[in-house]
């Protein structure tokens, strides 16, 4: 519980006497927009960094050296914890957002921090608002910012972590239309930070284990078809590896 009272008095903390530093990237934006990107996912990334040091998580990267380093590309999860965007922000190269539910539109300081690291924001009961966040991560893989989507639409409690919940085949709609690539990301041992015994947080190895890059338009025609649940037949085969190498 401790640690949990820790890390809950960490963000509380950062989002409110964090502010004026909130407000200076505020007002960096209005000048540079860029600018305001990195410096806040510096900020972000430094936060979370400190928060898996507290929370006793180690991280292990697997397959890093698949991650294109001169393009923006979809990454594409598997989602079993909060602690996963944590892990995902602290070690991707370069600009990126995750896609989040619209809901934390609602909590005002977060939001901001959010939309200054490109989090998009989608609303899953709206076909036209869904469209317009499509849209918009189409805009952001052109500009050079990365796009983190957990297409299982929300966090999987499945005791098998090879029991992922269907893909959402509109999920990968980003890459097909921009033309990026798309990496799959398999992620193990973050729900034992917290998930499976809230509120309690403990220590945990966890693994992100970042796959092969490929082209939706460069898969066979039925795989094409059905993007989604092709990318989570590689996720599932990605985490079947992770379990054999525990072993």
């Amino acid at each position: 519980m401790i640690k949990f009272i820790i890390v809950a008095v960490m963000v509380v903390g950062f989002l409110v006497l964090g502010y004026p530093l909130l407000a200076a990237q505020n007002s960096l934006g209005m000048k540079d927009v860029d600018a305001r990107n990195r410096e806040s996912l510096k900020i972000v990334q430094f936060m979370f960094r400190l928060i898996l040091k507290v929370a006793g998580v180690q991280v292990t990267v697997k397959g890093e050296e698949n991650i294109p380093k001169d393009q923006a590309v979809l990454y594409v999860g598997n989602h079993r914890s909060y602690f996963d965007i944590l892990v995902g922000y602290t070690t991707v190269p370069g600009l990126m957002g995750f896609v989040a539910k619209k809901e934390m539109l609602g909590y005002p300081l977060l939001r901001s921090w959010m939309k200054n690291v490109n989090c998009l924001f989608l609303d899953r009961e709206n076909l036209k608002e869904g469209l317009k966040t499509i849209l918009e991560g189409i805009e952001h893989v052109k500009s050079g910012i990365s796009v983190w989507i957990f297409p299982e639409g929300t966090r999987n409690r499945n005791e098998d972590i090879r029991e992922l919940l269907p893909f959402k085949e509109g999920s990968l709609k980003i890459a097909e239309k921009s033309g990026c690539p798309v990496v799959p990301v398999a992620m193990v041992g973050t729900a034992e930070v917290f998930e499976k015994h809230m509120p309690f947080i403990r220590s945990s190895k966890v693994t992100v284990y970042y796959g092969k890059p490929f082209y939706i338009k460069e898969l066979a025609p039925e795989d094409r078809k059905h993007s989604g649940a092709y990318t989570r037949e590689v996720i599932r085969n990605m985490l079947l590896e992770l379990q054999q190498e525990e072993k």
